[in-house]
């Protein structure tokens, strides 16, 4: 495997990340009028912000936050230090992740699934566990220099957010708002993605449709066009917007809303002239986790809709086929009718 930052610049696109017809973005302007809603967490009114969030994860599976409480000098710093990451010789960037023998720091091109891919996307990536923290952290890369400590803090302030957020999704949906005080969320991780400047960007991706294998996602995109979310039969670009945070629906949440909110699916296009790095923090389950409809949400008249399963059975089912959230997925978490 050779990082997609070794070679990229060289102005061609490999046969192998050229897309078939029927899966290449096309037409890359999309509409940004009609984008994902944008929710102020500093609203007065906290039934209103609860709506509000209620409302767009069963309408769209996404939306932005903005007045979250995270300092935009962390999120610059964060988004600083994680350019730099990406910027260092693909040698450097391999030893810094390969500090735990058990492979926590994983750093890839195009996707997990790498060596058995038809086709390739057009992304480096580097993940890593980060709660808790003072045990992770020590298999962190230590550099950049500032990198353990800016993205400890950043990792710090989105878990609270997160906690948040799923405590306003809790009382929207009628759940104890500790609901997910548990085994659900206790492993978040991080993730960073470089997506380099495409010679080609109409005919690959970065990232192909899918639906995140997590409780909820909080994105930090930065400046620069690349996301869509497919609603009502068509692409729509999510506006980026100066300190707001992207959150998204997990699958795994879908299941325990018993289908009340919406697993949204999306995409990254490329473009030619910019380099895009994202930060994603990514709410999981531990692995032995049981996923299924909240009981509270479950009666007579809305019967459960999902089956119950172990997570390490979900992500083995994902990884195995991500793109359009994949068959082995359907079949383990699907009732029969």
């Amino acid at each position: 495997m050779e990082l997609l930052s070794s070679w990229c610049y060289d102005g061609s696109l490999p046969e192998s990340y050229v897309m078939p017809p029927e899966r290449r973005p096309g037409n890359l302007v999309v509409p940004l009028e009609k984008s994902i809603p944008v929710i102020d967490l500093q609203c007065h009114d906290p039934k209103d912000t609860i709506q509000q969030i209620l409302k767009a994860s069963q309408d769209y599976g996404f939306f932005q936050v903005i007045n979250h409480g995270v300092s935009e000098e962390l999120m610059d710093e964060t988004r600083n230090v994680a350019e730099e990451f990406h910027a260092m010789p693909g040698l450097d960037k391999e030893r810094e992740c390969g500090k735990d023998p058990n492979g926590s720091c994983k750093l890839y091109t195009s996707s997990y699934a790498y060596p058995r891919e038809d086709f390739h996307y057009w992304r480096d990536a580097v993940t890593h566990p980060c709660r808790p923290l003072d045990e992770r952290i020590q298999y962190w890369p230590e550099k950049p220099t500032r990198y353990r400590e800016v993205v400890g803090t950043y990792s710090v302030e989105m878990w609270k957010l997160s906690c948040r957020i799923l405590e306003f999704i809790c009382e929207g949906l009628g759940l104890s708002v500790d609901y997910f005080s548990n085994d659900l969320t206790q492993v978040p991780k991080i993730m960073i993605n470089y997506y380099p400047p495409c010679p080609a960007p109409s005919l690959t991706l970065g990232l192909s449709k899918h639906c995140d294998p997590t409780i909820i996602t909080i994105l930090l995109q930065g400046q620069i066009n690349g996301l869509q979310v497919f609603k009502d039969g068509r692409w729509i670009g999510v506006q980026p917007l100066p300190h707001a945070f992207v959150v998204n629906i997990g699958y795994l949440l879908q299941i325990i809303s018993n289908g009340k909110l919406k697993g949204a699916e999306h995409r990254v296009v490329t473009n030619s002239r910019y380099a895009r790095t994202t930060i994603c923090f990514f709410v999981y389950p531990r692995d032995e986790s049981l996923i299924e409809p909240a009981k509270a949400l479950v009666n007579a008249s809305n019967p459960a809709i999902y089956k119950a399963f172990k997570f390490v059975d979900f992500v083995t089912a994902f990884v195995l086929n991500p793109d359009d959230t994949g068959e082995a997925v359907k079949e383990l978490i699907t009732l029969n009718p």
